[in-house]
């Protein structure tokens, strides 16, 4: 019964931080000016990214899909993204951490470095995300190099 009742808690928490972040994402992100992203747009990036990894760490396909942009939604279903994700972004389902570098803004896309440590290595990676009406979506996540990790 304990269980049952922390499970509930912990369901309500989760979706009343979800209805919170929506209403901050949408003021946050009403304007895009380009250049470097404030600390409130970057805060809420990293967020958004990190839902998704940590949707995928636990190969909850349809939470992980769901951090998507509806463009990217409309054009790749959900299938086509499980296949992607389990035969190009392995990493991104075995990671063993992830850090933020810099988040910029130009011509309404937001683009933020991400580096995440694998078993051995580090892979870099530029995600783009969109602002829709307010609300956050990725748009894709490109591999720009990996680095064997020196700190093993």
């Amino acid at each position: 019964m304990k269980l049952l009742i922390s499970l509930l808690v912990a369901l309500a928490s989760l979706t009343a931080c979800a209805q919170t972040s929506t209403v901050e994402e949408s003021s946050a992100f009403e304007k895009l000016a380009d250049g470097s992203c404030n600390t409130e747009e970057k805060r809420l990036v990293q967020e958004h990214i990190s839902g998704q990894i940590t949707a995928l760490s636990k190969e909850d396909w349809k939470s992980a899909y769901s951090f998507a942009a509806p463009g990217f939604q409309k054009t790749i279903g959900l299938d086509q993204f499980i296949f992607v994700i389990t035969s190009q972004y392995q990493m991104l389902i075995n990671n063993q951490g992830v850090e933020y570098g810099a988040c910029d803004i130009a011509n309404k896309e937001i683009t933020q470095e991400v580096s995440v440590r694998s078993e051995s290595e580090l892979i870099y990676l530029s995600y783009s995300l969109s602002s829709n009406d307010g609300s956050l979506g990725i748009e894709a996540a490109s591999i720009l190099f990996a680095q064997p990790d020196l700190d093993i």
